[in-house]
């Protein structure tokens, strides 16, 4: 409890961070989740939820009951690597890992190895806006990449007030914004997708409360996914035992 206030009160005391509106994060529905997933990317294609996880030796990608968090299907990483996002473009899921800059790809729905691709720099995550697959590197910039290619065709500068913000980790695009985690704080950003602009923020504060990680420096808020079927919003944490339906930001 001690370091996720600390935490906040560092970033809030941020002028461009604090002038901006913050909505708390408001629980529709609570479902259980892996406390050894070390939640690097979800996301929700056809009911199904996706998931990737982090650290070597312990990097997965799992199709889960998105109700129960039962594991239907799971394929491991190589163990030398450290697994970070996950995407679904067409019939592939797209998956890359945090250094080295080795992405593979895999079949949908089968999890199938199907190829690689290869990216420069950290890999952190990603997510789709049915144009382009955009990824999250750390740094305040995401990257568009052309799906056919994998080759980065537009960068985007994410400021707050005209500061640029780094530590830009899970990505989910909902509803024309870009959901960004800030690693290692309980705020999500909402960012336009033209500008850059953070618009405002969505606060997990009281979610991270209620998994009782608090004052862990890894088991931190991360984990974003919207299910465009039935307009629900999903978030989760590195380790957390519980994924959360939220109201869309807005209210809605």
């Amino acid at each position: 409890m001690r370091r996720i206030a600390a935490l906040l009160l560092v970033f809030l005391a941020w002028p461009a961070a604090a002038a901006l509106p913050v909505e708390q994060a408001r629980v529709i529905r609570t479902y259980p989740h892996d406390t050894t997933a070390f939640t690097e990317g979800l996301l929700i294609r056809d009911g199904w939820l996706y998931e990737s996880t982090g650290f070597e030796g312990r990097s997965f990608i799992r199709k889960k009951v998105l109700t129960t968090g039962r594991t239907v299907q799971s394929i491991a990483i190589p163990p030398n690597l450290f697994g970070e996002g996950i995407v679904d473009w067409g019939n592939t899921l797209y998956s890359f890992v945090w250094h080295g800059g080795k992405g593979f790809k895999w079949t949908l729905p089968g999890l199938k190895a199907a190829g690689n691709w290869t990216y420069s720099g950290e890999g952190w995550a990603m997510t789709q806006d049915g144009r382009h697959i955009i990824m999250s590197d750390g740094t305040p910039v995401l990257r568009f990449l052309d799906p056919k290619t994998m080759r980065v065709v537009r960068r985007l500068r994410v400021t707050v007030e005209g500061a640029p913000i780094a530590s830009l980790n899970e990505l989910e695009y909902v509803r024309g914004e870009i959901l960004a985690n800030i690693w290692q704080t309980a705020m999500i950003a909402r960012i336009d997708p033209h500008t850059g602009k953070v618009k405002g923020w969505i606060d997990l504060t009281a979610l991270w409360q209620r998994a009782g990680t608090a004052n862990s420096s890894d088991a931190v808020p991360n984990g974003i996914a919207y299910d465009k079927a039935t307009g629900n919003l999903f978030v989760t944490g590195k380790d957390w035992p519980f994924l959360y339906q939220i109201s869309l930001p807005g209210g809605h």
